[in-house]
């Protein structure tokens, strides 16, 4: 891609498309709400630290690139941000789902990628992951990657192309390590205990988002009547 993005623009970007499915009540969000979700411990990889400052920087430099727009909502004293990957690219839900989740976790096969999206789109089966996979790949440019299989894995993983080809081979190596640390003296089942588990996550996550989501909602409130 001519336009890469750093892992700050990634983030911004990835928690925006994720927020406007997990919580649209709460869709756009505000500077602090968005912040919040950056900084979530649970369903990012890597975890981040990122200050509201560089947020607002990043919500700059995207909003240049025409990613990002702002909303003034009638009565809000709080700017509210919106993510334009879907017109940008071109991308219906089921699309932004599976690039949102590569944003938000790194390279993850098909079976992981249909657990973790979740609620931002119900796929019915891991074919139809792959077949939102392949229409990423086969874009101009790609915004998708297929990796060589990882010593000792059965799946292959996929990774977005954001970052440009070298922050993937890097994202994927690191991976590819970690997979084989932990895949060692698995059975046969090993692979429905991974989507039981990444269902589990889900599930926490979600509920931490919606507290959050509350919690920002609370902040605002306060805001208003101070």
């Amino acid at each position: 891609m001519d336009d890469i993005l750093d892992p700050f623009e990634i983030r911004v970007l990835a928690v925006l498309a994720e927020k406007e499915g997990l919580t649209p009540d709460n869709y756009p969000l505000s500077l602090n709400a968005l912040t919040n979700g950056c900084n979530q411990l649970s369903s990012r990889e890597p975890v981040m630290q990122i200050s509201e400052d560089t947020v607002a920087d990043v919500l700059a430099r995207l909003g240049e690139r025409k990613l990002v727009s702002t909303v003034s909502q009638s009565g809000a004293r709080v700017v509210k941000y919106e993510h334009r990957m879907r017109m940008k690219w071109t991308l219906e839900q089921d699309k932004l789902a599976v690039l949102t989740i590569l944003m938000l976790r790194g390279p993850q096969t098909a079976g992981e990628i249909r657990t973790r999206t979740g609620r931002m789109h119900e796929f019915k089966s891991v074919a139809d992951v792959e077949a939102a996979l392949q229409f990423l790949i086969d874009k101009y440019p790609p915004l998708v990657a297929k990796l060589p299989l990882a010593p000792g894995s059965r799946e292959p993983r996929y990774g977005h192309l954001l970052g440009g080809e070298d922050a993937l081979a890097r994202d994927a190596t690191a991976g590819a390590f970690g997979g084989a640390a932990g895949g060692a003296g698995e059975g046969a089942g090993s692979g429905s205990r991974a989507d039981r588990v990444a269902a589990l996550e889900q599930e926490v996550a979600s509920l931490r988002e919606e507290v959050a989501a509350l919690a920002a909602q609370v902040a605002e409130l306060r805001a208003v009547i101070e």
